[in-house]
């Protein structure tokens, strides 16, 4: 059977072009997020093309309801977009492993940058309630400063969100949660 969904890699961008399709993802998963829109609201008409990031589209094409084109139309392999989402972004199978763990929960992963982190998590979707958490991926050998660890704690406190730290530890996946402090 066919993926339902289809994108195309456009640099490193991943664009469903089917307006009908993009505002499908995102009514049903919050699935990327149409362009131009900096806060999309559930059951808003989209129309605009859906731009998915890197790690939606490899979860989705994992799930086998994505396909994903080239530039010129050629259909690109689980494997070969791997690759490639592994060239464009630093430890990208780490955060690929975090994100995919948290969507097989049913949490929402959307990027985190604008907190400083990898993610900002939702319970139950941007639009419906504030991220109660940001995740922030230490690789297997790497280190956290401590005035790091007191950075993120102040800022997640002013935020109002708890702090995770996601690594691989012996092969297995590890959250440590700071809750923030409500006084």
């Amino acid at each position: 059977m066919a993926p339902k969904y289809q994108a195309q890699l456009m640099g490193r961008r991943i664009i469903v072009w089917d307006i009908d399709q993009g505002t499908e993802l995102y009514s049903n998963g919050f699935y990327g997020k149409p362009m131009g829109v900096r806060k999309p609201n559930l059951g808003d008409e989209f129309r605009d093309p859906c731009e998915l990031s890197a790690f939606e589209a490899l979860y989705l094409l994992e799930k086998k309801k994505l396909s994903i084109i080239s530039e010129e139309g050629e259909k690109i392999l689980k494997a070969d977009f791997s690759k490639k989402c592994q060239d464009f972004y630093m430890n990208f199978d780490s955060k690929m492993n975090v994100f995919r763990y948290l969507r097989n929960f049913g949490y929402v992963v959307r990027p985190g940058l604008k907190f400083g982190v990898d993610f900002a998590v939702y319970t139950k979707g941007p639009g419906l309630e504030h991220s109660p958490y940001m995740i922030q991926i230490i690789e297997k050998d790497g280190k956290i400063d401590p005035i790091e660890l007191v950075r993120a704690g102040r800022l997640a406190t002013t935020v109002r969100k708890n702090f995770v730290i996601a690594s691989t530890i012996k092969k297995k996946l590890h959250f440590f949660v700071f809750n923030r402090y409500k006084p």
